[in-house]
Order: structure tokens, then C-alpha cells, then sequence
């Protein structure tokens, strides 16, 4: 069957044309929707030494060969309400080019092979719950779906982990962070976020997904809520991390 779909992709192109997000190429046996092979082959895993606590990576390649435990420095000014957070690559094309495409494009076919990008994911054992960076409903209504819900969903094909999706709701609708300063960020998302129900995170490991990690500030507020609730950790996972 699969022999049959990729000639019925081929045979597809070749009546209308696609080209590929990344380089412009006509596609023809493209492996995932969009994409070349070739462009979709440079998406590489953050490689260096980071912080263990927020995942920033350190400029020197070094950095952690005597201290494992050493913090990065805003981390140690000001330590995140989350346990500990990873990011698994960068925020650059063409993994970039496809998350814009998957979530202000509405462009879901993607969601399995970004999904199949969680398998280097260096996840701590023993988690109890598994759940998305939520979205106001007025933008829920507006996209039809939450990114970081379709993600969490691949990844716990493997994790297989009570997966909560409307526990952790947001509770206004804000300007997207993208546009705006740092510290308008943290003015933006102050309180925006709250559990509905606690007893359901109370004392328990969460694992929190989310798509792309820029300033942590979207994570570490929906960490607050959490930890308020009586949560005993919160780890966060990101796919992507502007560096």
C-alpha cells in the first residue's frame, strides 16, 4: 500500500505541480507534505552543552565539562517555576518554515512528521500526565485546532500517558507574544492561565508540551499555575527554540 501511495504522490505532483517550503524545489517523492528530502534532512538536534535547567545553549562548547550542574545566569537570578525544560532543535528552516506552516497556516498534514521529531526527546521517567500549552477559545474557534495539542498527541503514541487537554485553560485572550518586548511578555501572560481542576495535578510529575520555547515566559506561567495547584514538578518539552 505504501508502494502505491508515493506513485499516487508522484503522479500527483506531476498534474499539480508543489513546491518545496524550504528550497523551492518541485516535489515529487517528498517524505513529508511540503518538504524535499533534502530540506527535510538538515532539521539537526541542538547540539552543545545547556542549561539544565531551562535548555539555553552556552556559547562555549565547554561550558559544563567541570560543573554538569552549572545554571545559566538567568536562571540563577531569577529561577523558573518549571523543573527542568528541554528543547529539542532549533528554531531555524526548515523546521522553522514548517511550524509557521502547521500553525498560522492551518497546514495539519504536517503534524506526523513533526511528530516523528520527538524520537531524540531526553525525557525524565516516571511522569504521570502529559499536557499542551492551551489556547484561549476565541483563537481555538479561529485556528480549529491547538498546535501543541496535536503534538503532545504524537508524542504519547510512545509515552502512552494520561494525556489532559482542558485542565490547564487559558484565561484571557492576549496579544501574541511574538510581538512583543520581553517584558511585555511578562505583563501579557501574568495570570493569564489557571487549573480547573487540582486534585487532578496535585502531587503528580507533569510533562508540559508546547511547539517553540522563545523567552519560556508562555511555559513558565502555565508552571506557576500548576505548581500553585500542587503540582510536584513540571517538565517542559519544546520541539523548536529560537536561539
Amino acid at each position: 500500500m505504501q508502494g502505491l501511495a508515493d506513485v499516487l504522490r508522484r503522479l500527483l505532483h506531476i498534474v499539480l505541480p508543489v513546491e518545496c517550503a524550504g528550497c523551492g524545489a518541485a516535489l515529487s517523492d517528498d517524505p513529508v507534505p511540503f518538504f524535499c528530502r533534502s530540506c527535510w534532512a538538515d532539521i539537526s538536534p541542538i547540539d552543545g552543552p545547556v542549561c539544565p535547567r531551562c535548555g539555553r545553549p552556552f556559547a562555549s562548547p565547554v561550558a559544563l565539562t567541570f560543573s554538569p550542574d552549572h545554571i545559566c545566569g538567568s536562571c540563577r537570578k531569577k529561577p523558573p517555576a518549571y523543573t527542568r525544560a528541554w528543547s529539542l532543535y532549533p528554531y531555524t528552516p526548515p523546521l522553522r518554515d514548517a511550524l509557521r506552516l502547521f500553525k498560522y497556516r492551518g497546514k495539519v498534514a504536517l503534524a506526523e512528521a513533526l511528530g516523528r521529531l520527538w524520537h531524540t526527546s531526553p525525557l525524565p521517567q516516571h511522569l504521570d500526565l502529559l499536557m499542551p500549552v492551551p489556547i484561549h477559545p476565541s483563537r481555538l474557534r479561529e485556528r480549529e485546532f491547538n498546535q501543541s495539542l496535536l503534538l503532545a498527541d504524537r508524542l504519547n503514541r510512545s509515552l502512552q500517558l494520561p494525556l489532559s487537554f482542558d485542565n490547564l485553560v487559558r484565561l484571557r485572550s492576549t496579544v501574541p507574544q511574538t510581538e512583543l518586548s520581553r517584558s511585555a511578555r511578562l505583563k501579557n501572560l501574568r495570570r493569564a492561565f489557571a487549573i480547573r481542576r487540582p486534585d487532578e495535578v496535585r502531587e503528580k510529575r507533569i510533562l508540559l508540551i508546547d511547539d517553540v520555547f522563545t523567552t519560556g515566559t508562555t511555559v513558565n506561567e502555565c508552571a506557576k499555575a500548576l505548581r500553585k495547584a500542587g503540582a510536584a514538578d513540571v517538565y517542559v518539552c519544546t520541539l523548536a527554540r529560537t536561539l
